[in-house]
């Protein structure tokens, strides 16, 4: 095993020795072992992308988030004790995720930046893939916008409440899949794939016509228009729902958009009263079950990307808590 690739040590194999043989091999895994990542925003469902990314052997970590602990943080991030409320999140949790695995670096910036400062130009710059987590609509744009000017691939992920999402923008990804999956693993012939993906201000104009009933019932459009109209609220008034009070409009805008979006009325001719009220008592809650899927989710695909190994994510994932369901739906990707 060693001798398979010189820039692993003896003490680096031994440990990381299950993660190689998971991502097919010492090339992939050395892809990921010079990696480095860049996770924006240290809540709930970055805790869990940290944890799984830092444990599989990725070289360097990058932690940006400008906050500090708050009561509400001990639920859902683990690295938090209740003696870290009032200190930097960055400060609190850097020890306890440097102990997950000491042969990879974390380095942290307490401060979210200027996106259009050069010092902001230089992070994007030193990193490999971007993860912003928990960020608003025009936020995540904005961060897009930036990542693809650099040619960094770019990832977004948030739940609210019992829904969840991931996004990913990878530029032209190139990979190696197996031809056919349904001949014994020994018999599988690798092949090399490419896919391009559009950056999330593109992905947001995508347009359901072109979808069979069966095909855009398969995507659960009620979760994906549930979210996109949380977006649209929280632009409009700067803050998510806070209660059932906000439960109209949202599901105003929710159904507004599913018409401009010409989503078969045999679907779904307007998203349920019952998911938008319940969205509207829990967006700004994090659940610590729905953090666990939707990050463990995210830091796969971050993951599979690194090795280019296997498709990722395109380019839309939504997970639905009440019903335990994920889908991913293709936003205006060819």
């Amino acid at each position: 095993m060693v001798n398979a690739t010189a820039t692993l040590t003896e003490e680096e194999v031994g440990r990381l020795d299950r993660q190689i043989r998971v991502w097919g091999g010492a090339d992939e895994h050395d892809r990921m072992r010079n990696a480095t990542i860049l996770v924006v925003r240290l809540k709930g469902i970055a805790t869990e992308v940290i944890k799984n990314i830092v444990l599989s052997g990725i070289g360097k970590l990058v932690i940006m988030d400008g906050d500090q602990v708050v009561e509400e943080d001990l639920g859902s991030g683990f690295f938090f004790r209740d003696e870290d409320v009032g200190k930097r999140r960055v400060d609190a949790a850097k020890d306890r995720i440097e102990s997950l695995n000491p042969l990879v670096t974390v380095e942290t910036i307490a401060s979210f930046g200027d996106l259009e400062s050069p010092d902001f130009d230089a992070t994007i710059q030193s990193v490999d893939l971007v993860c912003v987590n928990d960020w608003d609509r025009e936020g995540l744009i904005r961060w897009n916008e930036a990542c693809r000017r650099l040619g960094k691939p770019f990832y977004a992920g948030g739940t609210y409440g019992v829904l969840g999402y991931i996004f990913c923008d990878l530029l032209k990804h190139e990979y190696v899949a197996p031809h056919d999956r349904s001949v014994p693993k020994e018999a599988q012939r690798n092949v090399k794939l490419s896919a391009t993906y559009p950056p999330l201000s593109e992905a947001l104009r995508h347009r359901w016509t072109s979808l069979t009933k069966r095909q855009t019932k398969e995507l659960n459009p009620a979760v994906v228009f549930t979210i996109l109209a949380l977006w649209e609220y929280q632009k409009r008034h700067g803050k998510l729902p806070a209660g059932s009070a906000d439960a109209a409009e949202l599901q105003s805008i929710a159904n507004t958009l599913l018409s401009t979006a010409d989503v078969k009325k045999q679907v779904l001719e307007m998203v349920t009263p019952e998911l938008v009220e319940s969205l509207s008592e829990t967006a700004s809650t994090e659940f610590s079950p729905v953090c666990a899927i939707v990050g463990g989710m995210l830091a796969q695909d971050i993951l599979k990307t690194l090795a280019a190994r296997d498709a990722p994510i395109a380019n839309f994932f939504t997970f639905d808590g009440n019903t335990g369901a994920g889908t991913v739906c293709r936003m205006s990707m060819p």
